[in-house]
């Protein structure tokens, strides 16, 4: 994507290593933009995540990709960064206790000081709120409001200059998060998203996150290449 002075645009691409944010990176640099990566190292269960990022980031192009570190453990109050907390293997009722608080409010933020430095026009997230666990920062009125918010506390925002939030998946299906994925070329072998991968990156089968993720490949026709670490029945299917 080209601006009218002839000069590429920069995009920041936040950039967990699970599928939906290596898709948001595919989705932005086949768009043309000049994708820098970020990553966040928060405090969770496991890197194996962040490894990913990393694998993601070279394959897909990014011009750069940066690790930041914020200890969110030290607050704890998700079983993502709190190992006093198990990791839910059944879907429940309400915000599970996954839900990281203010993670992608503090992520966001990141990605917004590193923007304005990049003079970068756009912000890219994987937030979706179709087939996803119910957090209240993965919504259209949340990206909304950090819209408003990076209008109106930046240098760039004040002085009339464009930074836009792009949620580009907020209202896909995971399945059709996968097939746009493997549309553009994305290996998602290379990806984590379980809650609990060990340090290999192999998933467990059982979290929220392997069940979006597997019914995602499912309904999308397409093998799923998630690594496994153990068995697990899920009704008439065994995962390995």
């Amino acid at each position: 994507m080209n601006d009218t002075n002839g000069m590429t645009q920069r995009a920041v691409v936040l950039l967990s290593g699970g599928l939906d944010s290596a898709t948001v990176l595919a989705l932005a640099r086949a768009s043309g933009l000049e994708c820098y990566a970020l990553s966040v190292s928060y405090g969770q269960r496991h890197q194996a995540e962040i490894s990913a990022a990393a694998r993601v980031a070279r394959a897909l192009g990014a011009r750069e990709h940066r690790i930041m570190h914020v200890n969110l453990g030290r607050i704890g109050g998700s079983a993502l960064t709190d190992s006093s907390i198990d990791v839910p293997e059944a879907p429940g009722e309400g915000i599970p206790v996954t839900y990281v608080p203010a993670r992608n409010t503090i992520m966001l933020s990141l990605a917004l000081a590193w923007a304005e430095v990049l003079k970068a026009t756009e912000i890219h997230i994987g937030v979706n709120a179709v087939d996803y666990s119910g957090y209240p920062d993965c919504r259209p009125e949340f990206v909304a409001a950090f819209q408003q918010l990076a209008s109106l506390a930046t240098k760039a925002g004040v002085e009339g200059g464009s930074l836009r939030v792009q949620a580009p998946l907020i209202s896909m299906s995971k399945a059709q998060i996968v097939r746009e994925g493997v549309r553009l070329g994305v290996d998602y072998s290379m990806t984590v998203s379980c809650y609990q991968a060990d340090d290999e990156g192999r998933a467990c089968g059982l979290c929220d996150s392997c069940r979006l993720r597997r019914e995602g490949f499912v309904s999308a026709g397409i093998p799923d290449s998630t690594r496994y670490r153990l068995f697990a029945s899920q009704g008439d299917e065994k995962i390995v």
